[in-house]
């Protein structure tokens, strides 16, 4: 049976079995109201509470976090379809992340302006109050980590809802975190959309931070701005990867693969289009059939539910009704479980959805360009602004394309990858604001700026 949600119900099936996992109920918006006031009453004690101490609270619930890894991964995997060893390394992730706020926050500083020789000017950081955390189903347990993490270092308190298509995976992360710290500084609240919008209109909320697709994040920076909430967004992408003339086709074709099929192309910075030199297209493309012929073998991930399967086939199939051609892939397959195998298309006219949309599955649309500076072009032209990958050996095109790309993050010869601590700003459709990394302590706070002259009359 599908995921559904009927009655205020939320029903879950294993996405590779079809088997029940268990199903939860939605909150009333009372209870929703009532998980927001537990944290209004939480946050004064909360931000008056030594920074350091917020970071000693943090680092014993990523222990504890730790220590039930296993158990956390496995619902994971049971309710999302998500390998094993990506549910573990997911898990993980959201561990040191939690340490790293737990390090992060306590030395999150202030300035020291200067002015007059007789007063003294400071800008510090203070929290905001209560956010409302909205996290997603793809990796929900690593995600949710860094913004509860850094809400609740920084002295803010936190009610969050997770995805609804993962709503058991939430709820035993919140039970492990809020274990640890004190009574309504981290409030779990499960729910679905309807949840979520009610919750959004609370005017007690300082700040709304949510991962998902862009129609909803649009929707609730709308619901933001009659209480003059402070929002953070990062949602949907349609990531352009462009292959120049002077790279080894092979090698790009399993960049591509990676980019494309991991986690069944369901990761926010996954592969969407692809932009290909003619110069080595044929070559490319034989490689990247292959590659996704292996991928639908070895790695046998469902999607996450029907729903989300039913799109991807949809938006296949309206490209080859459109002229695409079906390359490897393509076809629902029969028998249990939400699979679908790797694809790979060439010849995609231009504006169908494949190229247009956030596809969320393991697509390759591939189209085929005369020259860089044309994929370059067509890689930007989108509504999106979440990420771009380039592979080239030609500096000048590289300094282009970071230069030209309207996106938050422009990739140069990997797919995925990054230093520790990066952070970027998703632009357009893709949101705003700072989601990850040091910078995600700026956002979940707030700047006061004191200025301390002399007492009337002295020296």
């Amino acid at each position: 049976m599908p995921t559904a949600v009927s009655a205020r119900t939320i029903e879950i099936t294993d996405p590779a079995s079809d088997e029940p996992v268990g199903s939860l109920v939605a909150a009333t918006d009372e209870e929703a109201a009532e998980g927001v006031a537990r944290a209004v009453a939480a946050f004064p004690a909360w931000a008056a509470t030594p920074p350091a101490e917020r970071g000693l609270r943090l680092r014993a619930a990523a222990q504890a976090l730790a220590a039930r890894a296993d158990e956390v991964a496995a619902m994971n995997v049971r309710e999302t379809g998500k390998s094993p060893g990506d549910a573990k390394g997911g898990v993980e992730a959201a561990v040191n992340t939690l340490l790293q706020y737990a390090e992060l926050g306590p030395v999150h500083r202030g300035k020291r302006l200067r002015g007059a020789w007789d007063a003294i000017d400071v800008a510090t950081p203070q929290p905001r109050g209560v956010v409302l955390a909205l996290t997603p189903w793809n990796d929900p347990v690593a995600v949710a980590a860094g913004l509860l993490g850094a809400a609740i270092v920084s002295g803010d308190t936190v009610v969050h809802k997770p995805s609804e298509r993962c709503p058991h995976t939430g709820a035993l992360l919140d039970e492990v975190l809020a274990a640890a710290l004190p009574e309504g500084v981290l409030v779990h609240v499960t729910g679905d959309g309807a949840t979520g919008a009610a919750l959004a209109a609370d005017p007690r909320l300082a700040v709304i931070a949510h991962v998902g697709s862009t129609a909803t994040g649009r929707s609730l920076a709308a619901a933001a701005v009659p209480n003059d909430v402070h929002v953070i967004r990062e949602n949907g992408g349609n990531d352009p990867l462009v292959v120049d003339a002077d790279v080894d086709p092979v090698w790009a074709a399993s960049q591509a693969a990676l980019g494309a099929f991991a986690n069944a192309g369901q990761i926010c910075t996954s592969v969407e289009r692809v932009y290909v030199h003619r110069a080595v297209a044929e070559p490319f493309l034989a490689a990247l059939v292959a590659e996704a012929d292996a991928w639908t073998e070895r790695s046998r991930q469902p999607l996450v539910d029907r729903r989300m399967r039913d799109a991807v086939a949809a938006q296949v199939e309206d490209a080859a009704a459109a002229g695409a051609t079906v390359l490897t892939g393509g076809r629902v397959p029969d028998g249990a479980g939400v699979f679908y195998p790797a694809t790979v298309l060439t010849d995609v006219p231009e504006g169908v959805s494949v190229l247009t949309e956030e596809t969320f599955g393991p697509v390759a649309p591939v189209v085929v360009v005369d020259d860089f500076e044309t994929g370059l072009r067509l890689a930007g032209a989108d509504k999106y602004g979440l990420a771009a990958t380039v592979l080239t050996n030609d500096m000048t095109h590289a300094h282009r394309a970071a230069a030209l790309l309207p996106v938050g993050t422009v990739k140069v010869n990997a797919v995925f990858g990054g230093a520790p601590g990066g952070s970027a700003q998703p632009r357009a459709g893709s949101g705003s604001g700072f989601g990850y990394g040091p910078e995600l302590l700026d956002e979940m706070t707030t700047t006061t700026v004191v200025h301390l002259g002399l007492p009337g009359g002295a020296a």
